[in-house]
């Protein structure tokens, strides 16, 4: 009698631990218009791709009415010609000119 009342306490106490009374339950679960955010089974994938109800359409057209939104097609960057640089296509990077100075000034500095 004393093994089947301890076993009887054992599991009236398991069940404590685990089921929890509405009140004692906090968070958003606790509210009544909480919706779970894991879908079931049969709303994750109504049907397998294989039985697919429709077939998907897919738009197609001429291929000589596309608009060509290319920067460069490629055959044309191919088809340019090599540029060669001359010394002269570039500005000096130096300054060339002497710098005047009023040595008369009072201190030397420059003129204004």
């Amino acid at each position: 009698m004393s093994t089947l009342k301890t076993a009887a306490t054992t599991v009236v106490q398991t069940l404590k631990r685990h089921l929890k009374a509405p009140w004692e339950i906090t968070g958003p679960c606790a509210s009544p218009e909480y919706k779970s955010a894991v879908p079931k089974a049969t709303e994750y994938r109504p049907f397998f791709p294989a039985t697919e109800p429709q077939h998907a359409i897919i738009p197609t057209a001429n291929t000589d009415t596309f608009f060509d939104i290319k920067y460069f097609p490629p055959d044309v960057q191919k088809m340019m010609k090599e540029k060669k640089f001359d010394l002269s296509d570039f500005p000096q990077p130096y300054l060339v000119f002497a710098v005047e100075e009023d040595y008369n000034a009072i201190g030397g500095g420059y003129t204004n």
